[in-house]
C-alpha cells in the first residue's frame, strides 16, 4: 500500500481525479440505496452527502489546475471537508453504538432548516434523531455511516500524504 501511495502522490492531479471519481460513486451509491432500495437519509447522512459533494468538487476543481500552490491549498480544504465529514460520520457511528434512551425521530433536515434559525439546526443535528441512530443497511458488519467515517479518514489521509510530497519537493 506505501508504494502505491508513494507512487501515485507523485502524480497530485491524478490522485485528486481519483478521490473525485471515488466520490461521485459513493453519491450515486448513496442516492441508489435512497431511491432504489428505499432507505430514508436522516440529518446526518444528508450532512454527509453535503461534505462528499464539497470532497468531489473540490477535488475535481483542483485536479483541473496545475499550480502547487493551487494544489496544495485546494487539497487542505478538501481534508477540512473530509474532516467534517468524518466528525459526522463518526458522530453518527457513536449513536448508533450507543443509541439514545429516548428515540425520536425529530424532523427531518429541511424541515429543520425551514422552521428554525441556523443556529439552532446545527446542534439539533449533531444531537441526532431516533432515525440517526437506526442501522439499515450494514456490509460487512459496518453500517453506512461507519463505511463513510472510514472513506473520508481514507481520502484525508491520501491527501495529507501527497500535501506532504508537494511541500517536501518544494523544499529541495
Amino acid at each position: 500500500m506505501n508504494m502505491f501511495l508513494t507512487k501515485n502522490t507523485a502524480l497530485p492531479r491524478r490522485v485528486l481525479a481519483l478521490v473525485c471519481l471515488v466520490s461521485v460513486a459513493m453519491l450515486a451509491f448513496g442516492l441508489y440505496l435512497q431511491h432504489v432500495v428505499g432507505l430514508e437519509p436522516c440529518p446526518m447522512c444528508i450532512v454527509q452527502r453535503y461534505a462528499l459533494v464539497t470532497v468531489a468538487l473540490l477535488a475535481g476543481l483542483t485536479a483541473i489546475f496545475s499550480g502547487r500552490a493551487v494544489l496544495i491549498s485546494g487539497s487542505g480544504l478538501l481534508v477540512l471537508s473530509a474532516g467534517c465529514g468524518a466528525f459526522v460520520a463518526a458522530r453518527q457511528s457513536w449513536l448508533q453504538w450507543f443509541p439514545p434512551e429516548v428515540a425520536s425521530c425529530g424532523r427531518d433536515f429541511y424541515g429543520m432548516i425551514e422552521t428554525f434559525p441556523l443556529q439552532r439546526v446545527i446542534p439539533m443535528i449533531f444531537k441526532g434523531s431516533g432515525d440517526c441512530s437506526k442501522v439499515d443497511w450494514t456490509f460487512w458488519g459496518l453500517s453506512i455511516a461507519n463505511w463513510s467515517f472510514l472513506s473520508f479518514i481514507l481520502i484525508s489521509l491520501i491527501t495529507l500524504m501527497m500535501i506532504f510530497r508537494l511541500a517536501n519537493n518544494r523544499m529541495r
